[in-house]
């Protein structure tokens, strides 16, 4: 009970008192009941202008379809995004990338490298369910993880999340609040590994409970708990009360009463709901309402800038061209040809035409903007010097036309046609081959595809997953390496990154990596892209980071 209503309620009592004394018993009551209304209605008026003033509803479109709320299954981001309002894990990233604490309110590493010891906060509790026992909840300890990872990495689970323990060895709870992890080699990038939702801590008692459908009625223990969900129309989350994270002022998170999710698959439909103030954010942008909401430089529309705000930043996504590196029949196996076509068409006209400017068209290597690791290089647009470089490919071998087959998906067709009038101009003819994605997926895993439309996501915040495409123990289909790129001073780079804990040194090491790539072009870098978020104005800190997560436990709503 709030300490208002509290003085409300001793003010009636107080003046009942009064009244029996002055007036009798049946006209103090009378007297009373109908003060007591105007309390309640006080009350509510005040109690509604507080839940107002903290955030109440946050509702967002999902055109994806949700198939498990069951965090060992958070493969899409159309998934991740509940499950981070519902569950946390032993560390998280903050809006920078950088690693901070979750449920883990410290952890020390061995100088090796090989041994993190966690140090758990006593105060995490998992959501209210009846497998709890009479109170309904319990404190999380070190021995949850331990069921957690188990359960991640048993075969009978089939996680797709079970790859991010390849690295480790062993784990253990040594007591209650202390969780060790034990690594087979010096990992660094182990830290981001276990901020990925797939590491969530989940209770036992619930998802062995056989009365219990974990995956769609999970229990986390995040700021936000399940209410309810009916799959492809609605999905409600509840604030959590019990919830350990405050504010810098030492305010109890989450500021909002509840997010509700939509499944409207029509991007159209949920921008019209948007506009209309029916939503309250959407993310990214789709090609039926892209030039309605933004101009060709990427600004907000005059029309939506009392509605709307708009906010952009780096997106661990790089957008590449691969080359099959062992095809030695085509001309793309000549560094020249590579070059050339790195060379030979415009990124900034492209981006503005067909990507109204959002992306980043300063590349170097494989690693985007965002990262330790990036680089930079001069302007790469020079037709003149791809000219050259094609003209002495063709003298050399005598040729007068070369024709090189490029594989895309139909979703890239726009740019892969950009790309081909552009290198006409520098005598290249490029024949355009779109592919399913599935085929185009199988085609580059078996080598059996020169030249491929490829983009790289990150799974997690270090520039070793993006320099693992290039690693030749890791060519497909048994690794990334789509390339086929073998390079041993590059592999001797990438090993030794490994065995390095300095982050200044193991930065230097993925700079002179990425440098080779570009030097080599086994890719060739079409932009680095750009997360962009659209959202109400009466909302307030969403933020936008680099791995375009969401967490709306800071978000509040006037």
């Amino acid at each position: 009970m709030s300490s208002n209503f509290e003085v409300y309620l001793l003010f009636v009592v107080t003046k009942l008192a009064n009244l029996r004394t002055k007036f009798g018993l049946m006209k103090s009551i009378i007297y009373y009941i109908s003060i007591l209304c105007v309390v309640f209605t006080v009350y509510s008026c005040q109690n509604k202008r507080d839940e107002n003033e903290r955030g109440a509803v946050f509702r967002y479109n999902e055109s994806s379809n949700i198939q498990t709320l069951d965090p060992a299954f958070a493969r899409s981001m159309a998934i991740i995004w509940p499950c981070n309002q519902l569950f946390n894990g032993l560390v998280q990233l903050d809006d920078q990338l950088q690693v901070v604490g979750d449920i883990a309110q410290s952890w020390q590493a061995s100088p090796d490298g090989l041994t993190y010891d966690f140090t758990l906060r006593k105060d995490v509790y998992f959501h209210p369910h009846l497998a709890f026992g009479p109170a309904q909840t319990r404190a999380v300890t070190a021995s949850d993880f331990v069921y957690s990872l188990d359960r991640l990495t048993d075969a009978r689970t089939a996680s797709p999340g079970a790859w991010i323990m390849q690295k480790v060895k062993q784990y253990e709870a040594l007591n209650d609040t202390v969780f060790r992890l034990e690594l087979k080699e010096s990992f660094p990038a182990i830290l981001g590994l276990l901020s990925m939702r797939y590491a969530s801590v989940v209770p036992r008692e619930v998802v062995e409970d056989p009365q219990h459908d974990f995956r769609t009625h999970p229990i986390g223990t995040g700021p936000f708990y399940f209410k309810f969900w009916e799959e492809n129309v609605k999905l409600v989350l509840r604030r959590n009360p019990n919830y350990f994270e405050t504010d810098e002022k030492g305010i109890q998170l989450p500021y909002l009463e509840s997010v509700a999710i939509t499944f409207l698959p029509d991007k159209q439909s949920a921008f019209l709901q948007f506009i209309q103030g029916k939503l309250d954010f959407i993310s990214g942008l789709d090609p039926s309402y892209k030039d309605d909401l933004i101009t060709l430089e990427g600004k907000l529309q005059d029309k939506y800038q009392s509605l709307v705000q708009m906010e952009t930043g780096p997106y661990l996504n790089t957008e590449y061209l691969g080359f099959n590196m062992e095809d030695k029949q085509s001309a793309i196996s000549d560094k020249r040809i590579r070059q050339a076509l790195n060379m030979g068409f415009d990124r900034e006209k492209m981006l503005k035409h067909l990507r109204s400017g959002m992306g980043t068209t300063a590349v170097g290597g494989i690693i985007p903007q965002g990262l330790k690791g990036n680089i930079q290089v001069e302007t790469l647009y020079d037709v003149a010097k791809a000219k050259a470089l094609v003209q002495a490919y063709k003298k050399e071998n005598n040729l007068t036309n070369v024709v090189i087959p490029l594989s895309t998906n139909a979703g890239y067709l726009d740019i892969a046609e950009y790309l081909q009038r552009e290198w006409q101009k520098i005598g290249l003819t490029v024949e355009i081959d779109v592919m399913p994605p599935a085929t185009l997926r199988q085609g580059m895993a078996s080598g059996k595809i020169a030249f491929f439309r490829g983009s790289w996501i990150a799974d997690y915040p270090d520039a070793e997953n993006y320099l693992s495409l290039f690693y030749s123990k890791n060519k497909a289909p048994n690794g990334p390496n789509y390339t086929f790129f073998a390079n041993q001073a590059y592999d001797r780079l990438y090993e030794k990154a490994f065995l390095v804990t300095d982050e200044q040194e193991r930065e230097q090491l993925y700079e002179q990596m990425d440098q080779l790539i570009a030097a080599e072009v086994p890719a060739l870098i079409l932009f680095y892209d750009q997360a962009v978020r659209f959202s109400r104005k009466d909302i307030h800190q969403l933020g936008i980071n680099p791995m375009n997560n969401l967490f709306l436990k800071k978000v509040w709503k006037e």
